[in-house]
């Protein structure tokens, strides 16, 4: 028991769910905040989070081109000019020299097709999200690969 009491100790899906939440609190999206862990053996190898690339300016100095130009939620994602959270963690996974080979990904909502196809292709076996995204051929794609999905709705 600790000194303030009684408490629930989270099992490892809350733990690192939890911290993925705290990484999207560093995003620069003025749209959504979302954030990516990847991990193994229950270490972590790699975060990420959306927002400009290194040395870019954020959209809050700038502003947000995809409002601007008034495209939804979903879709266009080329026209942004940040990254995404899975692509961040990605990167900075391979920019570290860090294997995410066989890895899973936490991350705030289920990715969009183009990270999808990077999940594939750099060995992530696993996504545990806390919410759901509608990309239909994000889902596909993801079963094709045999990538297994859960989605933790709080």
């Amino acid at each position: 028991m600790s000194l303030l009491g009684p408490t629930k100790r989270p099992d490892w899906d809350e733990y690192f769910m939890d911290i993925t939440s705290l990484i999207a609190r560093r995003s620069t999206c003025l749209r959504r905040h979302v954030g990516a862990l990847l991990v193994r053996d229950k270490r972590i190898l790699a975060t990420g989070y959306n927002g400009a690339p290194s040395g870019i300016e954020h959209c809050a100095a700038v502003g947000c081109m995809r409002e601007k130009l008034n495209i939804p939620s979903g879709e266009r994602h080329e026209l942004c000019r940040g990254l995404h959270a899975e692509q961040n963690a990605i990167i900075q996974a391979a920019l570290h020299g860090v294997s995410i080979k066989g890895a899973t990904l936490y991350c705030t909502n289920l990715p969009c097709i183009i990270c999808a196809k990077m999940i594939i292709n750099s060995g992530i076996k696993q996504i545990i999200s806390g919410d759901t995204y509608s990309d239909h051929l994000t889902a596909e794609m993801l079963a094709e690969a045999g990538i297994e999905i859960t989605v933790l709705k709080e």
